[in-house]
This record gives C-alpha cells, structure tokens and sequence, in this order.
C-alpha cells in the first residue's frame, strides 16, 4: 500500500513537472528576449563626439560611406578597412589620386565611387541621397555643409585638417582614432599611432642637434601654373614638415592660414636651399630646371642650380597633406634633406614594413617605387 501511494506520488510529480517546469522556461525566455532585444536596441547605435565637437549618434553597422570634401579621407578609409566597399562616394579630386596612385591599385572597387554629388565643395544632397550613405564625413572647418548634411537627413561627422595646428602625425592619429570609435571591429587606433610617433620620435633624435645657421632653407611649391604660384606660409601643412625635419620653411614669414599666393621676386628673396613641388600642381622639377612653365626664370635659385627639386610621393594620396602615408613621408623629407643623418635608411624597404606592420598589405617592390615617382595627372582639377 505504501508502495502504491509513493508511485501515485511521483506521477503527479512527474505530471506537474511541464507546468512549472513550462512556465519557468517560458518565463526565463521571455526575460532573455527582453534582454537581447534591449540589447539589440541599444547595439544598433553608437554615439560618438566628432572634430568639430559634435555629438553624433550613427548607426552600428555601416555598410556605405561618403566622404565630402576631406580629400585624403577616401584613401584613408580605403587603408583602414583593408577594403574600399564601403565608399560609396568622393570626390572627384579624390579620384584623381586614387586613378594616379597607388590607392585605385590595391583597391580597384573605388573607382566605381560616384563624384557626381559634389564640385568645388559644393554639395547637391539631392544627388547624395541616391547614394543611400549609412555616414557622411565633410570638413570640421566647414560648418555650413555640415549643418546642411544634417538638415537633409544625412549622419554627418565632422572631420578636421587643422584641428591640431597642420601636425600631420597628430591628425593622421585622430583620425584614425576617430574611425576606430566608429568602427571598432576594424580599430587601429593604438597600432597607427605607436609607429607613427616611434617614426617621428626617431627623427626627432636624429635633427635636434643641427645648429640653428646649418637648417636647411626649403620652399614648398604647393601650386604652380602660367599665371600663380602658391605655397605654404607658417600655418600650412609645408611649415610642419619643415620643422618637423629639422629644416626651415623660408615662407615662414607668411603669417596667414593655408595656401598662400607668392610671386617670383619673394622667392628669388628667400633662394631656397630645396624645393619640394606637391601633387596638387601639375609641375614637375623639370619644368623649373627648365623653365617651361609660364615666364618665371628660376634659373637663378640656388635649389635649382643645385638640381635640389623634388616631387613629394603620392602613396594612397597626396602626401603633402596628413593621410595613410604620412609616417615614410616624414621619413622621405628627412632623408631627402639630411641624406648623411638618414643614411641607413632603405625607404623602399620601411614602406613595405609599414605597410605590413600596421595594416597588413603587402605592397610589389613596383607598387613601392610607384610611390616616389608620381605622375602630373594627378593634380588634374586643381
């Protein structure tokens, strides 16, 4: 008899276990779904503060991009993903370098990015919208096309070339520091800037000790036609890579913000040392050796006397201005100057390191000579 009471015992025991066993797991589901959908809802989004101060709040996963009028951002992406899928749109000076240099190489998938939504910094949002950006980036310095990006509907994030006084080092840091926030799968943030600053902190130690009167005086040819000649005064990209190589801008004396208008008899004044000629002119150290340009006669400049004119390196953009590159361009101007103090250097053979190292591409030792031997093409547009 007791036997039979214990076995009717367990099978209500047995025959209750669904009930309460049913409603705790339906009750721990549904907690678990709650969960995971606050989770999800508070994953689709990240907020972030942009260059200009900006609280930005964007959507998680972004799977399209377009980049306004921050010329060197397309190529810097491009690096940063390993991949150029996701540029959507640029613009068409961006273009041109990715057609000239070596971004449009390894990364064949941009040339396919529109550039029809925006000339001379212009922006048609009507044209943009038909691109279907998950993020927008346009300059920190331009307010206006920012305000105008976001009244349309866009994300837009502020990006700036000038935040950090034309340091190149440091912007290429923010930048990448900025895009690692965003895309944190992606984040290179401490890899870019540990060989950025190791690279200058090298050269620093290299130049300190060049003597005030024995600094190379150097000229930076940023634009050159028949009709104007520009450069970089004290607050441009030029005065930073000079002082950054222990060298002297001789247009120092310029005190006004970015690219400045010069005219012959100023540079016969300063007679630079070493002229460096940028990608954002079609000039090449030929047309000053030989005055083919305009009527100039720069005969007379001790730099082209001395056959001391060179062409800056176009890498995945024009390396005059911050962008993937900027480490062996710092590396290049200071062996370009002081050969003697950057002897041991092998160029060829820190851009492959670098590249490797910090973002895991392998560059063609013609891929690598490609980069210190530009074309004029690429400052078509300019």
């Amino acid at each position: 008899m007791k036997k039979f009471k214990k076995l009717i015992c367990m099978l209500l025991i047995v025959t209750m276990l669904p009930v309460f066993g049913g409603c705790s797991s339906t009750s721990k589901s549904s907690s678990s779904s709650a969960s995971s959908s606050a989770s999800s809802s508070a994953s689709d989004t990240i907020t972030i503060t942009d260059q200009a101060g900006d609280e930005v709040t964007l959507p998680s996963k972004i799977e399209r991009i377009a980049v306004c009028d921050i010329l060197p951002l397309p190529s810097v992406l491009a690096i940063f993903f390993n991949s150029a899928d996701k540029i959507v749109g640029m613009s068409e000076p961006s273009m041109t370098a990715a057609k000239n240099g070596l971004l449009g190489q390894l990364y064949p998938e941009i040339l396919n990015a529109d550039t029809s939504f925006i000339k001379d910094s212009e922006v048609n949002t009507e044209e943009l919208l038909k691109l279907k950006p998950d993020v927008v980036f346009y300059g920190a310095s331009d307010p206006e096309i920012g305000a105008k990006l976001k009244e349309a509907g866009f994300n837009a994030v502020a990006i700036s070339v000038n935040k950090w006084d034309y340091d190149c080092i440091e912007t290429l840091n923010n930048w990448i520091d900025l895009l690692s926030q965003i895309f944190p799968e992606d984040a290179k943030a401490d890899k870019v800037a540990k060989y950025s600053n190791e690279i200058y902190d090298m050269v620093q130690d290299r130049v300190k000790d060049i003597p005030e009167d024995e600094k190379a005086n150097v000229f930076f040819l940023f634009k050159y036609d028949e009709t104007s000649i520009v450069t970089s005064g004290n607050q441009f990209f030029g005065s930073w890579w000079a002082k950054a190589v222990g060298a002297k801008n001789v247009a120092d004396d310029i005190d006004k913000d970015n690219a400045v208008p010069i005219n012959m008899e100023q540079i016969y004044d300063y007679n630079p040392e070493i002229i460096f000629v940028t990608n954002f002119t079609q000039a090449q150290p030929e047309d000053l050796y030989n005055n083919t340009i305009g009527s100039n006669d720069w005969s007379k400049i001790k730099a082209v006397q001395d056959k001391k004119v060179y062409k800056t390196p176009l890498g995945m953009y024009r390396s005059y201005t911050p962008g993937a590159d900027t480490p062996m361009t710092l590396l290049w101007y200071a062996k370009t100057i002081y050969p003697d103090l950057f002897e041991d250097i092998d160029l060829n053979e820190e851009v492959e390191k670098y590249y490797k190292e910090v973002f895991d591409v392998e560059l063609t030792e013609e891929q690598v000579e490609s980069i210190f031997a530009p074309t004029s093409d690429a400052a078509k547009g300019f």
